[in-house]
């Protein structure tokens, strides 16, 4: 049998006790490491589940995804993901890829950031569209997300932005020359994804357009979501850039449409409670 376990989003103590159950059960337990990280280390883990933990990267999963599965075809196998199962696309991969091989497996769910994002005060039902922003390089700086939050308020909508994360990357040169060299990892900020919205907000209107989205757009910046040193801040688009919320991971949510009771829940957080009168 294949576990696909979700660990929630805090620490060791956030897994579920059926997902726990599931752990000490299983011969080999794999920790997938790159859609999301938790806020402590797999040591920690190690001690509170019992068992040895094989640390799955990309790389591993996406290339060695069928001897992991015969694994599980032999003897129990769980695969623990931060979060959800299901809040990162591979792992429905990995369900595709057992079901072939006519291997079994079990869902065991967890809180994901896709709901407690709930957490800050909005309502969940308000979302649209989810997107991902990346990080920008000198040559490349895609803006196609931001047509998707524009597309979101335009409807009223609330958009969470899940920040980019680099793990186990290579430079283009270690890549070119096949070199096994990797660069340290790196977690996008809120302050980082705020300028780089402020970048595409300047380009639009340098190209003639009138961004639905502003500089005083009502955003809100959170980091380690589910953790005790959880931090929430709410304010202007052009706030998020300087607000300090510390460690990763982050997340932004660009606002829609507000019901009272959403600002009001949104001034418990604000950087600046003037902002939150109209939400602009």
């Amino acid at each position: 049998m294949l576990y696909l376990v979700g660990l929630g989003l805090g620490d060791a103590k956030d897994i579920t006790v059926k997902g726990l159950e599931a752990v000490r059960r299983c011969r080999r337990v794999y920790l997938e490491a790159y859609t999301s990280v938790l806020t402590v280390g797999k040591e920690a883990l190690e001690e509170f589940y019992g068992k040895e933990l094989i640390l799955a990267d990309r790389e591993m999963v996406e290339q060695e995804a069928d001897s992991l599965l015969k694994e599980a075809d032999v003897s129990d196998v769980a695969f623990l993901v931060v979060g959800d199962p299901f809040g990162a696309t591979t792992h429905s991969d990995l369900v595709l890829r057992a079901v072939k091989l006519g291997i079994p497996y079990k869902v065991i769910h967890n809180a994901s950031i896709m709901n407690a994002v709930g957490c800050c005060g909005l309502q969940l039902y308000n979302f649209g569209e989810t997107v991902s922003i990346v990080f920008w390089t000198d040559t490349w700086k895609p803006e196609s997300f931001f047509d998707k939050i524009e597309k979101n308020r335009q409807s009223g909508m609330h958009t969470l932005c899940l920040l980019d994360i680099k793990v186990k990357e290579q430079s283009l040169e270690n890549l070119m020359k096949g070199r096994k060299i990797y660069e340290p990892p790196r977690y996008m900020s809120v302050n980082q994804a705020a300028e780089q919205l402020l970048a595409i907000i300047q380009n639009r209107r340098f190209q003639g357009e009138n961004p639905e989205v502003t500089e005083n757009t009502i955003c809100v910046g959170l980091a380690r979501v589910g953790a005790l040193d959880e931090k929430i801040a709410s304010g202007t688009l052009q706030q998020m850039s300087t607000v300090e919320l510390g460690a990763p991971l982050h997340s932004l949510i660009v606002t829609g449409t507000m019901h009272p009771l959403e600002l009001e829940m949104l001034k418990l957080f604000s950087v600046d409670s003037s902002n939150m009168s109209n939400g602009s």
